[in-house]
């Protein structure tokens, strides 16, 4: 099975991108838990329910991984949740990096917040350029530091379309 990772800041494209590489090559998709934890829990959300987040996206996680499909398609995984729960509160529970990194992800696509307009979807906090790169800086230097395979994917939506294509294709001939 090969595991593909959609990261960055909010409002580049990564559902759109998980769902248009599923259409393309199969396999198996995780969405974001925290939409569908933000629905249910229709008010801000807090430190005390960053925990309760992080384990619902792990369990989404380990049932599709459970399905041993050959491609497996991650909209997010806790790096999100560890950066916005820094970004938001200024703390992180420790056990989210620890986690993460027991975890194996085959390539991640970090998506560039440049060359696209931010779209308010009732969820989303940061219309702000630099804020959004601030996110996508944060998340480059930990996927290098913790020496993480990943792209980065920019340019408009053609071209990110065909840059992610492109990365799993070369993927999944490995």
């Amino acid at each position: 099975m090969k595991v593909v990772v959609l990261t960055g800041p909010e409002s580049t494209g990564k559902s759109w991108l998980a769902a248009g590489i599923q259409q393309r090559f199969g396999g198996v998709r995780v969405d974001e838990y925290v939409r569908w934890f933000m629905e249910q829990n229709p008010r801000d959300t807090c430190l005390a329910d960053i925990p309760e987040i992080a384990h619902g996206q792990l369990q989404w996680e380990d049932k599709a991984r459970a399905q041993q499909a050959p491609l497996l398609i991650l909209d997010t995984h806790l790096l999100s949740n560890m950066l916005w729960s820094q970004t938001l509160f200024g703390d992180c529970p420790d056990w989210l990096e620890t986690e993460l990194l027991a975890r194996h992800y085959d390539l991640q696509l970090l998506l560039s917040p440049e060359q696209i307009d931010w779209t308010d979807d009732g969820q989303r906090c940061q219309p702000d350029l630099k804020q959004r790169l601030a996110f996508f800086h944060a998340t480059r230097d930990w996927l290098v530091q913790h020496q993480q395979t990943f792209q980065i994917i920019r340019g408009d939506w053609a071209e990110r379309q065909a840059q992610a294509f492109a990365a799993v294709e070369s993927l999944l001939a490995q």
